[in-house]
């Protein structure tokens, strides 16, 4: 049976699944296009591409048919997770009967969670989503049907950013929605705090902001300009604190619920966008009320096209079972040569690289296809040496981004606790570690905490390779990892970019698929 499932909305993406397998994910905003995108005739015309049969089944994400979550349903819409939130019907695809599916947007992240864990599904779960509108637990038995079981806060995610926008004097009250990328923002600057409890003044904004019922609207603002935060700057003492406290008091509340209701010791799979969040992630890893917590590497709404199509052929099939791979996303489009006037260009050489890093110079890297999800995961990076702060301070001006936010490691798997205090894998980049090493310090935050990505040769050989030759060289199997993109806009996929991104960045040199590329002096 072929899938082919499509998200709508923002973090548009189609996949397509056969058989149980992931053939891909193709996310709108990938290629260069602007972060967030809903699904654009590019990326329908090169999933098309991608296939060489038409589908079985078109499974359609629910979604709604206007801005806010509340609006009218589209398909089998946003909220719900029983019998009526799926959708079956007859249906045409270019002249070929094919079966129509649909299931909620609240289902599709429960299902990417549960189709892609490598648990024994033969078991039951309990799952948690919390994500812009959504912060509910599940549990989820060994047939793989889903019960709701409460709703811990409404709009988490919306909540959790609205302290950024409280304290921004760039974010208007007249924005209609809080902004997707805040809520990165906020992670990083909540490192900078002391770890204490509320003061007064905190925990009233805390109070207020958890407390509304209603839709989080930039119009909020408007009611809290008496607040000691308002428009206070993002980057001051006292917003830092803030930022950390309404953070220790969302998990708080989900931590709280499930200590005393989730009592059976099952595993919990873990979505929706705040699975982005790796301090509480960390925090539900080594809470100790559960066997073993799951979390996908597209845990928000890049994944749901993934989470429908696991939802469609557990309909059909009764299987939710999915053999995927990561770096499931498009190839590396090499629309243009490199000028060999201006450019060396080498074959690739693990030895000759490592030794350009060590020297100082930082690369964009582009190999075999992207990476589903959000973070770079050594296939779209920009790579350097991890030792100085220095290297931070040029990563975050080629990123053009905030001089706060922090640069994530990747290292082999194998080494990582030599360095990371644990010394648990992380494929995926989604959880917090302590960095043992003071010797790291481009990748070593403000509070001494490291997003660690690590490789294990398996995965990606490639990387795997070059990680082994720098740490020979070096001492330390560590490079500094951040994502090839421009400003604002998904992951760079075909050299003309690459090249205009180098060029206006400053970038030292390239790795593209087999070819090591630098300029010319």
């Amino acid at each position: 049976m072929l899938i082919l499932s499509l998200k709508e909305g923002h973090d548009g993406a189609i996949a397509a699944v056969e058989d149980g397998r992931l053939l891909f994910s193709l996310e709108a905003e990938k290629d260069s296009f602007i972060r967030y995108s809903g699904l654009t005739a590019e990326v329908f015309a090169v999933a098309a591409d991608r296939l060489d049969k038409p589908p079985d089944v078109i499974a359609m994400s629910g979604w709604i048919k206007g801005t806010q979550a509340t609006d009218q349903p589209s398909r089998a819409g946003y909220f719900g997770v029983g019998e009526s939130a799926i959708s079956d019907e007859a249906g045409r695809f270019f002249g070929r009967n094919v079966r129509v599916f649909s299931s909620t947007h609240e289902r599709s992240h429960i299902m990417t969670s549960y189709g892609m864990s490598a648990f024994r599904r033969d078991q039951p779960f309990y799952s948690l989503v919390w994500e812009g509108n959504i912060g509910s637990f599940y549990r989820i038995d060994e047939r793989g049907k889903v019960t709701h079981l409460r709703e811990v806060l409404n709009y988490p995610g919306n909540k959790y950013s609205y302290g950024f926008a409280l304290a921004d004097p760039g974010f208007s009250p007249h924005q209609e929605f809080v902004r997707f990328q805040d809520a990165g923002k906020q992670m990083a600057l909540a490192g900078f705090a002391e770890s204490r409890s509320a003061t007064r003044v905190e925990q009233e904004a805390i109070d207020f902001i958890l407390g509304q019922k209603n839709v989080i609207t930039g119009s909020l603002k408007d009611r809290m300009t008496d607040s000691p935060f308002h428009d206070i700057g993002v980057e001051s003492d006292a917003y830092k604190s803030l930022a950390a406290r309404l953070s220790d008091a969302i998990f708080d509340r989900f931590h709280a619920y499930a200590r005393e209701q989730l009592t059976e010791g099952l595993p919990l799979l873990i979505s929706g966008g705040c699975g982005l969040n790796c301090e509480w992630n960390r925090r539900w890893r080594e809470c100790g009320l559960f066997p073993a917590v799951f979390v996908p590497p597209c845990p928000n709404d890049s994944g749901s096209a993934i989470g429908t199509a696991i939802d469609a052929q557990h309909f059909y099939t009764g299987s939710a079972d999915l053999d995927w791979d990561v770096y499931a996303g498009g190839e590396f489009v090499e629309d243009m040569e490199f000028d060999p006037q201006r450019y060396e260009i080498r074959p690739v050489d693990y030895g000759e690289i490592a030794r350009y890093l060590r020297d100082g110079n930082i690369i964009g890297w582009a190999q075999g296809r992207w990476e589903i999800g959000p973070r770079a995961l050594g296939n779209r990076s920009i790579l350097a040496a991890p030792f100085t702060e220095e290297t931070t301070v040029r990563l975050n001006k080629i990123k053009q981004r905030e001089s706060y936010r922090p640069i994530a490691p990747i290292c082999l798997e194998q080494d990582v606790g030599r360095w990371f205090a644990g010394g648990t894998p992380d494929p995926y980049m989604l959880y917090f570690s302590h960095v043992d090493s003071g010797e790291l310090r481009a990748v070593t935050h403000v509070d001494g905490t490291a997003r660690t990505q690590t490789v294990n040769p398996a995965a990606n050989p490639g990387m795997a390779d070059l990680l082994t030759t720098f740490g020979e060289l070096t001492g330390f199997s560590v490079l500094c990892n951040t994502s090839l993109n421009y400003s604002g806009r998904g992951f760079i996929n075909r050299t003309s970019d690459l090249m205009a991104y180098g060029e206006l960045h400053g970038l030292d040199g390239y790795v593209v698929n087999d070819a090591f590329v630098i300029p010319r002096r």
